[in-house]
């Protein structure tokens, strides 16, 4: 019989969920039933080459949030990211998109964004987000920590880990204080605020 640390069991464990996430992105429902969601999972050097990318552009850019993400990320086991092809579009002409129908949107030339690609498709884009409250669903019913984030999944795609237009970064986490909830780890004792 093996013996497991907490360490050992927790980081097993957090895989298997982040595992089931990408199941409910793949299962979630999508519009005309067409399916265009990307997904991957991070751990190791390969996560924290993501919040290194997220460091450098809070640096880049002066905002804050960037490098309060990136540490959020690091004090993480897991990197979900989930990302959608916005490009495609599913034919229904609603000019969601800011096009006049399907076929303007699909010859205009994309805009190459800073963080994300432009313009989508309005129903790939709400795509996402169905697929993305479905995987923190799974893993908010596992009890695991976790949080979505514009500023992970926007590193993510500018390393090239998801080659899409749109991407969002779940860390997930597992440890006696949610390292999500106030941004702080490890807890800050009331004697020395």
């Amino acid at each position: 019989m093996a013996i497991l640390s907490n360490d050992q069991v927790e980081t097993e464990g957090l895989m298997q969920v982040a595992n089931l996430m990408v199941i409910s992105a793949r299962t979630a429902p999508k519009a005309h039933g067409d399916d265009d969601i990307l997904t991957m999972i991070l751990t190791g050097k390969e996560k924290d080459s993501v919040a290194d990318e997220m460091d450098k552009r809070g640096n880049q850019t002066g905002i804050e949030n960037w490098k309060r993400d990136a540490d959020n990320v690091k004090m993480s086991c897991v990197l979900v990211l989930i990302g959608v092809d916005g490009f495609k579009s599913i034919g229904v002409n609603c000019g969601g998109c800011g096009f006049k129908n399907c076929k303007e949107f699909k010859m205009a030339t994309k805009n190459t964004g800073t963080d994300y690609d432009g313009q989508n498709c309005v129903f790939k884009v709400m795509d996402l987000g169905i697929a993305l409250g479905s995987a923190v669903k799974t893993a908010s019913m596992m009890n695991v920590d976790n949080r979505m984030f514009f500023h992970a999944g926007a590193a993510a795609k500018r390393l090239g880990f998801l080659k899409c237009s749109l991407v969002v970064g779940i860390p997930i986490s597992a440890t006696g204080k949610n390292v999500f909830f106030d941004r702080r780890y490890p807890p800050v004792s009331k004697e020395s605020e």
